[in-house]
């Protein structure tokens, strides 16, 4: 367990770890480009190395060096591993390299922990079918463990018939470079997390494939051809700066984080943008970015379809805001490591901040930065690296607050306390 220690009118400059998920999309893209990339400033945590050690055994030489990664590409050529990838409760690398796994030549079995085989993926086994991949869920469910009788992928037109995991949508376009014929992909109903597709499709630009796209990001023509090697730099992680930003707005504090830039590819980076809103003032110097702490934080009324990873950091600063917060468009927090939107109106609930859990809304009815009446209890993270972060940022604030699990922070975020104690000056 992890006691937090209050603080007050922090004052401080930090960097960040690399952005998860740019590491992931850039591991992929070059692990199947033509060649040798460098990677610069990639995230090493326990979710990237799921991917890393899933992406070895397929073939692929992945080199850690201290400056940078080293991956040499297979162009696209990927090997039949012996034995099952275990994924652990790694979303994202599940649905990528359920796609990448679809480009290979014999039978793939891809597994995680008891959490991964609740999360559901059947929309994206539904859209590889409509390529020629023959593709199921092990048990029926629409969920891991998934086995594919891999072949390549034939390519042509498919529809992802859901858009709420913007996840299922770039696992397909990270590979579609590679099929057969030139891939066509439609989306039906509305796609979420629309930033995180932006991301892919510049990774995808970056590494030298073209994907032309409507503005509602529901249909996609895909250039052939793969990828080639470069040397790639990665931002720091705007998810992981959100809990030192928050930090500054609900201490009344200055925190710079000097390594996500403004303009960024990260979705995530709004979070800065809903602050000001709430009263903080936010500098940037293009390289980094600067939230400083207001005398009273106001409610907001906030759509949060495109940034899932940041509503717990803005759920606990919006116990601090003047007012009632609501939260909407949130209905896909239920399936992340938990049901993070269940779990924060709990946990907020039990600390004393009043709330409302709806199907797709968090409500909460913020007390001002006085803290008076709220109390310090054993937060149960549900081993979600987010929950354990944001409570930590309300520990600051909130005496008597206690982190359970809190080695749960490794999947994103592996020195998160080392750094989070420097807060403390």
């Amino acid at each position: 367990m992890k006691e937090i220690r209050t603080a007050s009118k922090i004052d401080m400059t930090v960097e960040v770890p690399g952005s998860k998920s740019l590491t992931q999309r850039a591991l992929i893209a070059a692990a199947l480009a033509d060649g040798e990339s460098l990677l610069y400033g990639p995230l090493a945590s326990e979710d990237t190395e799921y991917t890393s050690a899933a992406l070895r055994a397929m073939g692929v030489a992945i080199d850690i060096e201290p400056e940078f990664w080293r991956v040499r590409g297979r162009a696209g050529q990927i090997i039949c591993p012996d034995d099952d990838i275990y994924l652990g409760n790694n979303g994202t690398a599940t649905r990528f390299l359920t796609s990448v796994a679809a480009l290979g030549c014999g039978r793939f079995r891809i597994i995680g922990d008891r959490r991964m085989a609740e999360r559901p993926i059947e929309p994206l086994l539904s859209a590889l079918k409509g390529w020629g991949v023959d593709i199921r869920s092990v048990h029926g469910t629409g969920c891991p463990p998934i086995e594919i009788k891999a072949n390549g992928i034939r390519g042509g037109h498919t529809v992802l018939p859901e858009g709420k995991s913007s996840q299922y949508l770039s696992s397909l376009l990270l590979v579609a470079p590679f099929a057969e014929a030139q891939a066509e992909l439609e989306v039906t109903g509305e796609v979420l997390s629309k930033p995180y597709v932006r991301m892919t499709m510049a990774v995808m630009t970056d590494f030298g494939t073209e994907v032309i796209a409507n503005d509602s990001l529901t249909r996609f023509m895909i250039g052939q051809g793969g990828y080639r090697a470069r040397e790639y730099r990665i931002e720091g992680d705007a998810s992981s700066a959100s809990y030192f930003w928050a930090a500054a707005a609900i201490t009344g504090g200055r925190v710079t984080v000097a390594n996500v830039p403004d303009p960024s590819l990260q979705g995530d980076a709004v979070f800065v943008d809903i602050l000001r809103r709430m009263g903080c003032r936010v500098e940037s110097d293009g390289r980094g970015i600067t939230v400083h702490g207001p005398e009273q934080l106001n409610a907001v009324d906030v759509d949060m379809a495109d940034c899932p990873d940041v509503v717990p950091t803005l759920a606990v600063v919006a116990s601090f805001a003047k007012g009632r917060t609501v939260i909407r468009n949130i209905a896909h927090l239920r399936i992340k490591e938990c049901d993070r939107l269940h779990v924060m109106a709990g946990q907020l609930a039990k600390i004393g901040v009043k709330t409302e859990e709806q199907p797709d809304t968090l409500i909460i009815e913020g007390q001002g930065l006085n803290a008076a009446g709220l109390h310090g209890i054993e937060i149960d993270t549900y081993n979600d690296h987010r929950i354990a972060m944001s409570f930590a940022v309300a520990g600051l604030v909130v005496p008597g607050m206690v982190i359970l699990g809190e080695e749960c922070v490794a999947k994103s975020f592996p020195d998160f306390w080392q750094r989070f104690s420097l807060l403390y000056g």
